[in-house]
């Protein structure tokens, strides 16, 4: 969907002042993160029988930059920490991965690490609640035990923020594509009002153009079964975004970030050129015979017009005729080889600046993108190396912590007033970071064992961390082991 020409829509018919360009900024981010830019990624030339182009070769590397935030930043190892017992339980399940409860059926974790990648290239993502299933009149909901939470994760492309306090969106509207009895659609979601009193509006429009293309939006009424508008007493906002940490320094685009790779345009520029010379000189690098035509075998065709076709099967790659026969100092006159230098080493090399230049600038470190072989790193080195990752992963955790936390109040809010679940939306929640960035798995696993040997960690979370497996059980492991062996102790680490 053309969401600049929708934003000039709702400017018209709403009176709004919502600024379109910015959303081109963000388009562009896209493009790249598609790996498809047309001004750099379309090469043309010229030749004899006109212009052609060819499609530049592209590593998609401002993709990969996001994937890698997302994967540092919220992933299978990063868990909630909740106060009450029967909230947790609600949310999280009863076991100890965290693998049941609300937070499951919602599938949260995956589109939460999928809403980062989005919120990366595109300079902001959105958690938006709603609720299915409830019942209400004159626009105010009831509570209804049979209700079911859902959750949408928008990029910045989909967020409209229509007030914005102290750099916090306040109110916001969501946009996004749908379809509705077989036709293209455009549903809008609206969130106004404060925390004494909100309103969510949902408004769907047929997608349709002109005679000239111009795109065209047509309101049309609501499916079936559906709240156009309802309102909820003492909740907090139903959404909540967060941001890359860095701050913007492109204008407009008030309430809304920057693509994490805004800044290194011209290094993933860079990256794509360096690897598609890579790739041509691979390309143009095959054996080059050529050919006195006194070597070919000559055919005149029926217009008269004469074809030399050289000795050889491989003919794509032959050329069957020297400017004259003397033309070659090192080789026969009749024929001459030629091998081009493919220069791996050269365009290795530049691709690999091009990288570490590339990570550098989206804070994942000098050389994070690094594919030199033969080379163990020690702990204190892969620490000492990865400084500038630690500062960044840090500093882009607190908006990623502020607004897990604000949405799963706002969920929460909704469970004990809407649905009826014995659930409190005031309990305190804090997040637990995965933290193998800055020391692995396998390191960390070894030090707890050293820490258990000198008493400092209990043996049984030990085992946990080292079997996956959960404390009670690593607890009954113990017990097991030392029932096995009375004589010895409990468990030895000596080859573990």
């Amino acid at each position: 969907m053309n969401i600049t020409a929708f934003i000039a829509y709702l400017n018209e018919t709403r009176r709004l002042h919502l600024d379109a360009a910015y959303y081109g900024q963000i388009e562009t981010w896209r493009q790249w993160w598609k790996g498809s830019v047309p001004d750099v990624h379309r090469v043309r030339y010229r030749m004899a029988d006109g212009e052609h182009q060819r499609r530049r070769a592209s590593l998609r590397m401002p993709k990969r930059v996001c994937e890698d935030w997302a994967n540092l930043l919220l992933n299978d190892r990063t868990t909630f920490q909740i106060g009450d017992e029967a909230t947790a339980a609600y949310l999280l399940g009863t076991d100890e991965q965290q693998t049941g409860g609300l937070l499951r059926q919602l599938h949260f974790w995956e589109n939460a690490n999928r809403l980062v990648e989005k919120a990366y290239w595109s300079g902001t993502g959105a958690f938006v609640l709603s609720v299915e299933g409830i019942k209400g009149a004159d626009g105010v909901v009831q509570p209804d035990p049979a209700g079911r939470i859902r959750l949408d994760y928008d990029p910045a492309s989909c967020i409209l923020p229509l007030r914005v306090e102290r750099g916090v969106v306040t109110e916001a509207a969501f946009v996004s594509e749908c379809m509705v009895e077989g036709k293209p659609c455009a549903y809008l979601q609206t969130h106004t009002g404060s925390d004494s009193r909100r309103t969510i509006r949902n408004e769907w429009f047929e997608v349709g153009s002109e005679a000239d293309g111009t795109p065209r939006f047509i309101p049309r009424s609501a499916p079936p079964g559906t709240v156009t508008e309802l309102t909820v007493e003492g909740s907090p906002a139903w959404f909540s975004l967060f941001s890359p940490a860095a701050l913007k320094n492109i204008d407009a685009g008030t309430g809304l970030g920057m693509s994490v790779f805004a800044e290194a345009l011209d290094i993933a520029q860079g990256v794509d050129l360096a690897f598609d010379n890579y790739r041509q000189d691979l390309y143009l690098g095959g054996k080059k015979i050529f050919y006195d035509r006194s070597l070919c075998r000559t055919v005149v065709d029926e217009e008269g017009n004469a074809h030399y076709i050289p000795p050889d099967d491989v003919s794509v790659q032959q050329f069957y005729a020297l400017p004259e026969r003397e033309g070659s100092m090192d080789a026969a006159p009749e024929w001459h080889e030629y091998n081009p230098d493919l220069r791996c080493e050269q365009n290795r090399r530049a691709v690999q600046d091009m990288l570490d230049l590339l990570s550098f600038r989206c804070g994942l470190g000098c050389h994070y993108y690094s594919f030199e072989t033969g080379k163990v790193t020690t702990a204190t080195e892969y620490n000492g190396s990865r400084q500038d990752l630690i500062q960044s992963a840090n500093k882009n955790q607190t908006p990623i912590e502020t607004a897990l936390i604000g949405i799963l109040r706002a969920i929460l809010w909704a469970a004990k007033n809407l649905l009826g679940a014995p659930v409190d939306p005031d309990t305190s929640i804090s997040v637990n970071w995965d933290d193998s960035y800055i020391t692995d798995a396998e390191t960390r696993v070894n030090q707890m064992r050293e820490d258990a040997l000198a008493g400092l960690v209990p043996r049984c979370r030990y085992l946990s961390a080292r079997y996956g497996i959960s404390e009670a059980e690593a607890h009954r492991w113990v017990q097991e082991a030392a029932a096995d062996s009375r004589a010895e102790d409990p468990l030895t680490f000596g080859g573990a």
